[in-house]
């Protein structure tokens, strides 16, 4: 069974950065894409940044100032936030899409982590 673990949240104010963290671990092959999202109270989970094979992509709000990674070595997946604002507070959920040989390539999610910007 792989398990998604997220860490890296927290209140900060406005303008400052977090770095967010997503781990897998089980018996992982590969992990062929990387997502987080965020949801906030009554609204749709929404896509912030992916990162797959071919590239990376964002929502428009976060352009410029959120920046996705992964490092396949280590299973790991990063979200670095800077210029953080109050409409960016929520909590995020890092998504992959992880290939094991018992059962090939399966969606997974982490557990959330609460990210807070306010003064």
């Amino acid at each position: 069974q792989v398990q998604l673990v997220e860490s890296g949240g927290g209140l900060v104010q406005p303008g400052g950065s977090l770095r967010l963290s997503c781990v897998a671990s089980g018996r992982v092959v590969t992990i062929n894409t990387m997502a987080w999202y965020r949801q906030t109270p009554g609204k749709q989970r929404e896509l912030v940044a992916q990162i797959t094979n071919l590239g990376t992509n964002y929502t428009d709000s976060v352009k410029g100032r959120f920046t996705i990674s992964r490092d396949n070595t280590k299973k790991s997946g990063y979200l670095q936030m800077n210029s953080l604002k109050p409409e960016d507070t929520a909590v995020y959920y890092c998504n992959e899409n992880v290939y094991t040989y018992a059962q090939g390539s399966v969606y997974y999610w982490g557990q959330g982590t609460q990210v807070t910007v306010s003064s």
